[in-house]
């Protein structure tokens, strides 16, 4: 695993050990980024949250690429010392606020972030409950990007959001969500 661009291109990523987490192969990540680049254009002073976080790899870029901070949320202990050891070898710490807590642990937000990016265990529908619940607290606002990895054949449904654009990629679903207008 790798940064693909911005900052720390090139640099590698540290996995975490054993098989508890599954992180997003470097072609899901850099077909990710593409899409998101094409609505954002860049990542210049955005808020990120990296959710399901795993080694960090998703918010790591986003960093690379200009974002001012990324909320780090991952509950896997072995996944919680590599997403450590990574931003500490990228010195990334200023940037960084990682908690060490399920994303459903998560309270009330003080202000919707730019882009949150979830990559639950496939198959469990972990990141339609916590979509919702991140809508309700205020993580998520009129103006937020919101991606979603799933299996390629996991059929999901969530109730005020809208898809914005959907992906294959081997075996992942990359959804990009917005709010819905109400």
């Amino acid at each position: 695993m790798r940064i693909i661009a911005g900052e720390w291109k090139r640099r590698q990523l540290r996995a975490p050990e054993g098989d508890a987490t599954r992180p997003t192969a470097d072609r899901t990540r850099e077909t990710l980024f593409s899409m998101l680049v094409s609505r954002l254009g860049d990542f210049e002073g955005l808020k990120v949250a990296d959710l399901f976080a795993g080694s960090g790899a998703l918010g790591l870029e986003a960093l690379s690429r200009g974002a001012a901070h990324c909320l780090f949320a991952e509950q896997d202990p072995a996944a919680i010392r590599a997403l450590r050891a990574n931003i500490a070898a990228l010195r990334a710490q200023p940037r960084c606020d990682v908690r060490a807590s399920s994303v459903m642990a998560l309270g009330p937000a003080k202000e919707p972030l730019d882009l949150l990016m979830l990559d639950p265990p496939y198959g469990t529908g972990a990141g339609q409950v916590a979509l919702d619940k991140l809508r309700r607290l205020g993580w998520i606002g009129p103006a937020s990007w919101v991606t979603l990895e799933t299996a390629r054949d996991e059929a999901f449904s969530l109730k005020g959001f809208i898809v914005d654009a959907e992906r294959n990629v081997g075996k992942a679903k990359l959804t990009i969500l917005r709010i819905e207008e109400e």
